[in-house]
């Protein structure tokens, strides 16, 4: 009995303290920086200022405008008829725009929206649990979804087609199965990864769209709105300065402006103008080309160490300490997009592009060996 009234009095203790925690941080906005109130308040206002530039509305998101019709086409049917949006899924690139898309859908039909990732619905039971917190017609977004286990897929498949749960209860000769009725509702399903997707989950989805990088005027609108909503001033000739280094995805146009930001502020005291921008970007190491010190020293590697190539993925990744699957994912598709690089059936191989943007003098011969693999 002492050891329960200790117990009791520890949990009170706690309880106290993390309330007078909590009343501090509301009573002390703003608080000195080095304190955890003032850290809670960065955290916030920084989470803020991400969310505040995601477009809200189809008619304040910029480029893929065959995606953009084609959803808001059927978002607005879907509304009109009452019935919940058919499944939708959207692949492509990171940093493209999938997540606003999604949170875009939910608005539009006016809808609620949740969100989790793959990876992080681990047991059946995890997504029971989403799915029947889901009201009528609400929107299930899953972020890499193709990181679902095949055990929670299973589950999944009855959930989109006929909207409800098969559980198993019990073991052995004793187990029964029971359906859980589930509210209408629409998944948004997310990868970067298409290709991983099975084939029986993919063809349960009923809107199926690739999402493409952006071009140098998409992202400067993108970059001109964001300099607005963050109330820094910034010319055309910045925006398209930022924009035609944001390596045609909008997430790093946004990051590289917040970059900018920080050295017209702090260093030129100005707005942010070409020269200023300009100035910025070489700062951070980003060349005319959106490469950063990454992308040089892949490119390096294969015309330095290999001669242009070709050379194996796995090479490469030991050569500069960096794992396949990052350069497969994150560095390699701007540079094949680019013309930088070149998959040949006995690895990657440098272009004469690369050879000039890096500084580098083509091997003679070069070209006629090219060729020569291209026929084989």
């Amino acid at each position: 009995m002492a050891g329960r009234d200790k117990s009791t009095t520890e949990s009170q203790s706690l309880s106290d303290e993390v309330e007078m925690w909590g009343s501090l941080v509301d009573a002390a906005p703003d608080a000195p920086t080095g304190t955890a109130a003032g850290a809670a308040a960065r955290i916030d206002e920084e989470e803020l200022l991400v969310s505040s530039l995601r477009p809200s509305r189809f008619d304040e998101y910029v480029g893929q405008d065959h995606v953009r019709s084609n959803l808001q086409i059927a978002c607005n049917a879907s509304k009109r008829r009452g019935d919940p949006l058919d499944h939708v899924l959207l692949h492509g690139p990171p940093g493209l725009g999938k997540t606003s898309l999604a949170r875009i859908i939910a608005g539009e039909i006016g809808v609620g929206f949740k969100s989790t990732s793959g990876p992080a619905i681990e047991r059946p039971g995890d997504l029971a649990a989403i799915l029947t917190s889901l009201g009528e017609r609400d929107v299930l977004f899953i972020d890499e979804i193709h990181r679902l286990s095949h055990v929670v897929e299973e589950v999944l498949y009855p959930a989109m087609e006929d909207f409800e749960l098969d559980i198993v209860i019990g073991q052995g000769p004793a187990a029964r199965s029971i359906k859980i009725p589930l509210k209408p509702f629409t998944l948004i399903g997310a990868t970067t990864r298409s290709g991983l997707l099975t084939s029986p989950l993919r063809d349960r989805f009923g809107i199926v769209h690739r999402l493409d990088f952006y071009t140098v005027p998409e992202l400067t609108r993108i970059v001109s709105r964001s300099a607005s909503i963050l109330e820094i001033g910034c010319s055309p000739e910045g925006a398209s300065e930022i924009a035609s280094r944001a390596r045609g995805t909008p997430r790093i146009a946004n990051r590289l402006l917040k970059r900018v930001r920080d050295f017209a502020q702090e260093c030129a005291k100005s707005d942010i103008s070409g020269e200023v921008a300009a100035e910025a970007l070489k700062l951070l190491e980003i060349d005319e080309k959106g490469l950063d010190r990454t992308d040089r020293a892949f490119l390096a590697v294969i015309i330095e160490k290999f001669s242009g190539g070709p050379v194996g993925i796995e090479t490469i990744a030991a050569a500069l300490g960096e794992d396949a699957e990052t350069l497969e994912d994150v560095f390699e598709p701007y540079l094949l997009q680019e013309g930088f690089i070149a998959r040949t059936k006995r690895g990657r191989e440098a272009t004469d592009r690369a050879f000039e943007h890096l500084g580098k003098q083509i091997p003679q011969g070069r070209s006629a060996q090219a060729s020569l693999f291209a026929k084989e």
